[in-house]
C-alpha cells in the first residue's frame, strides 16, 4: 500500500505520528480500588496513511514478568476544519469504544460516547464510561485514563503513563 501524505485534519496534531514507549527507568502505573497497583510498560503507534485520521495501536505488558497485558487497536479521527476528536477502539479483552472530544493546544481530552461487549464471555466488572487525556510535549506524551465500572461508578484514574517518542513514523 502507498502511503499518502498527513491529511490537513491531523496537522494539529501531526507531532502524534511515529512510535512512542516507555523504557525500563519509566514505566506507567496501574490502580483502581477493586485492584492491586501494578506498574507496566507500553508501546504506542500513530500512522497517518492519508486519511484524516491516524491509525492506533497501543500494547502494554507488566513491567516485572513481561507478560502481555492489554492491546487496542482502531483509528483516532479529526473532523477536517474543526478540533473535534474521536477515537474508536477495539480491546482484546472484548470491549469496544467510541470515544469523542477535543485538542486544546496539545492535549487531546476524549470521553466515551459508546461502549459495547459481547453478550458472553467476559467475567470483567462492567466498564460502563471512559475519560482520557493525552498530552502532547516536544518527544513526550502522558496518557491519563479513568474509568468507572458497574463495582466502582465514579470515573477514577486507571492509568498514567508518559512515553518517549522512539520513530517519527511507523512501520506500518
Amino acid at each position: 500500500m502507498n502511503r499518502l501524505g498527513m491529511h490537513d485534519a491531523l496537522k494539529q496534531i501531526a507531532s502524534l505520528e511515529g512510535k512512542w514507549s516507555t523504557d525500563k527507568n519509566n514505566y506507567g502505573l496501574g490502580t483502581f480500588p477493586t485492584i492491586k497497583p501494578f506498574t507496566y510498560c507500553e508501546e504506542i503507534t500513530f500512522t497517518s496513511i492519508g486519511q484524516p485520521m491516524f491509525n492506533y495501536v497501543a500494547q502494554s505488558w507488566d513491567s516485572v514478568s513481561k507478560k502481555p497485558l492489554h492491546r487496542e487497536v482502531g483509528f483516532m479521527k479529526v473532523i477536517p476544519g474543526t478540533n473535534k476528536v474521536s477515537l474508536l477502539l477495539a480491546h482484546n479483552f472484548g470491549l469496544t469504544t467510541i470515544e469523542e472530544g477535543t485538542i486544546t493546544d496539545n492535549i487531546i481530552n476524549l470521553k466515551s460516547t459508546g461502549i459495547t461487549r459481547p453478550c458472553e464471555g467476559i467475567k470483567l466488572s462492567n466498564v460502563i464510561e471512559t475519560c482520557r487525556k493525552f498530552e502532547i510535549n516536544g518527544n513526550s506524551l502522558k496518557h491519563i485514563f479513568y474509568m468507572a465500572t458497574s463495582t466502582v461508578p465514579e470515573l477514577t484514574e486507571h492509568l498514567c503513563i508518559t512515553y518517549t517518542k522512539i520513530a517519527k513514523e511507523s512501520d506500518e
